[in-house]
């Protein structure tokens, strides 16, 4: 199962084929190695985009057979946490933090997927070294 990061969908959506095209095929890939899914906090930064509504969130994710986990284990808030204090003392003096959503989209992958697709490797493989990451048309292990 590979899980999707909010920028991969955000992509996938953009009216450029050069943006759009290159994530539509590595979807196309993994999607017959185990299937898609993103994390709850996933869904909930592609539902605040404008235009978005539950209903068509719902009709994507159904009509592309893409999962919505919308669990989450003590074991993945802790693992975010933890992720997430690492990265706020590691950035502290130089520029602000990510989001918490970002780390709960990591623990989620590392804990439920095989894989995170994500067009920002760099912060997850940083937060979360043992995930397999993939994006810009490569595999990070």
């Amino acid at each position: 199962m590979t899980a999707l990061d909010s920028n991969v969908l955000i992509a996938l959506w953009d009216p450029d084929p050069a943006v759009h095209r290159p994530v539509l095929e590595t979807l196309d890939a993994f999607q017959g190695r185990g299937g898609l899914m993103v994390s709850a906090p996933v869904f909930s930064e592609l539902r605040a985009g404008p235009g978005r509504s539950d209903g068509v969130l719902d009709r994507f994710f159904a009509d592309t057979g893409i999962a919505v986990d919308w669990a989450f284990t003590q074991a993945m808030w802790r693992a975010a946490g933890a992720a997430f204090q690492t990265h706020a003392a590691r950035r502290a003096a130089a520029r602000p933090c990510r989001i918490l959503a970002d780390f709960l989209i990591g623990a989620h992958a590392q804990q439920r997927c095989d894989r995170l697709y994500s067009l920002d490797t760099a912060l997850y493989a940083a937060a979360f070294p043992k995930l397999e990451l993939v994006g810009a048309g490569r595999t990070v292990s």
